[in-house]
């Protein structure tokens, strides 16, 4: 389309193409909201869970969507879990709340609170310990901390995994404590083994700052051989 120009010319500059194209606003980054519409396909991972509570594991599923993907601000956020299970004890309100941490995850935000939320509740009839030593308060607990490591794994909650040197200590300690009490503890003398005692010595405490039986103490010092963690700093 012809442009006419009615008054004088008093200056001009020739604009290249790569100039225009630096000159051109920057494309809006996408953020999680409500209004996000599902994609025919979400990459997801599942999580076996299996407790003392069901001779049955439940199975939770959580798919991501990525957002602004094939840019430099992708991310890969939570859109939806699923719980399923063969044990229909729990079925009303499993279903319940699938479909409100999934209505959580869509609106978007800090959504990494929910499995802290999740992992405070306690079951009155007590909890229990998982494979390992890791105390669960309650089934609910679970499918948090089950959460919280998908959101770990997408990088949504930083990873507080100890470091190499951190790791190399604490074998370190736990080789000294079993070559001064004779042994892990793994054979006991009534041939039962407890989850609670497969992975730490048997008669460690439960440290109270991972949730797990691998408290011993240790050069008069109370240290755990999970987290370590020591009373005397």
């Amino acid at each position: 389309m012809a442009t006419k120009i009615e008054k004088k010319i008093v200056e001009f500059k020739v604009v290249d193409e790569e100039s225009a194209n630096t000159t051109q606003a920057a494309p809006a980054v996408e953020h999680m909201h409500a209004n996000v519409e599902r994609p025919e396909l979400l990459l997801g991972s599942t999580y076996k869970i299996k407790t003392p509570l069901s001779e049955h594991a439940l199975y939770v599923t959580i798919n991501d969507v990525i957002l602004n993907e094939g840019t430099e601000h992708e991310s890969r956020r939570p859109f939806e879990i699923f719980i399923n299970s063969k044990n229909m004890d729990h079925f009303q309100w499993v279903v319940a709340l699938t479909r409100v941490i999934s209505a959580v995850f869509r609106i978007g935000g800090d959504v990494s609170y929910l499995s802290d939320e999740l992992k405070a509740v306690f079951d009155p009839k007590g909890g229990y310990f998982k494979k390992g030593g890791k105390f669960m308060p309650s089934l609910v607990a679970e499918i948090g901390d089950a959460i919280e490591s998908h959101m770990k794994m997408i990088g949504l909650i930083d990873d507080d995994n100890l470091d190499d040197h951190q790791k190399n200590f604490i074998k370190k300690k736990r080789e000294e404590y079993e070559s001064i009490n004779g042994g892990s503890g793994h054979e006991k003398k009534n041939k039962e083994v407890r989850d609670d005692s497969v992975a730490f010595p048997e008669g460690a405490q439960l440290c109270q700052k991972c949730n797990t039986n691998a408290l011993v103490m240790m050069d008069g010092c109370m240290t755990c051989l999970n987290c370590g963690d020591s009373k005397c700093g």
